[in-house]
């Protein structure tokens, strides 16, 4: 596979893992009967599309600049709506003991966690400086979709097992 090929598989396969994060996040939000978690999983679906704009704006320019379509200047996560100390309390009690809670941040921290491998692969592989970087970036950006996940999944996991009989385990 020649480098052109190479990098675009990497970005459809970049691509596919947001479309992925997106369906499931949003499938969460319209299922979700707790605000809190309503509000948290809609926040991330959005981010989600905001992942794929920029993957499918890369893809766009690759053609025309290269390796310099990857050399963009991203905008950092904007995890504090859903990671402040307002938000958690609220989401912790509404979520407290709740299975469906712990079962989707379960899985979306598997999500993020393979993403964050994903990104971190790619990374590992490309030739250039400005995709190796582009990458990393994006797994950054997983990774603190993956860290406001488990602070919360953190926050529930004591409260979920005492509910269920398995304490002090």
């Amino acid at each position: 596979m020649d480098a052109r090929a190479q990098l675009l598989d990497i970005l459809r396969t970049a691509y596919q893992i947001e479309v992925d994060g997106y369906t499931f996040y949003a499938m969460t939000a319209e299922k979700a009967a707790k605000p809190a978690v309503k509000e948290l999983f809609q926040k991330l679906a959005d981010d989600e599309v905001q992942h794929q704009s920029f993957l499918k704006g890369i893809g766009k320019r690759y053609d025309k600049e290269g390796a310099g379509a990857y050399a963009v200047k991203l905008p950092p996560a904007d995890m504090s709506a859903v990671t402040g100390k307002v938000f958690t309390d609220r989401f912790h009690e509404q979520a407290r003991g709740a299975v469906f809670e712990m079962g989707v941040l379960s899985v979306g921290l598997t999500l993020e966690t393979n993403a964050m491998a994903h990104f971190h692969k790619a990374a590992e592989a490309a030739d250039s400086k400005e995709v190796r970087e582009f990458y990393r970036f994006l797994a950054e950006w997983e990774k603190q979709h993956f860290d406001a996940l488990n602070a919360l999944y953190g926050s529930l996991r004591s409260d979920f097992w005492g509910a269920g009989g398995f304490s002090p385990f």
